[in-house]
């Protein structure tokens, strides 16, 4: 197994591990956690697929870094608005 390949498949555990805590209610799915390992199982996913081409994989995969982002966004904006006590 190359390097890439190794990157990739720990990518992959990322996002299963993230999508299995949300399945057994260990993990809430606005929280910060949840879209940065969902971020960074995408990017490392990503880098495989620079090595081993494929079209589907590096568009679901895209979408997923998008919505991943717009998670950590959405979460950075409700930190802010919500009044310190």
């Amino acid at each position: 197994m190359q390097l890439h390949d190794i990157v990739g498949t720990i990518g992959v555990a990322l996002i299963i591990v993230t999508y299995a805590g949300v399945q057994l209610r260990k993990m809430d799915v606005t929280s910060l956690t949840y879209s940065a390992l969902n971020l960074l199982g995408a990017l490392m996913i990503l880098v495989s697929l620079a090595y081993n081409f494929n079209l589907a994989s590096v568009v679901i995969e895209v979408f997923w870094i998008i919505i991943s982002l717009w998670g950590i966004v959405v979460w950075i904006k409700t930190r802010k608005d919500t009044p310190e006590n």
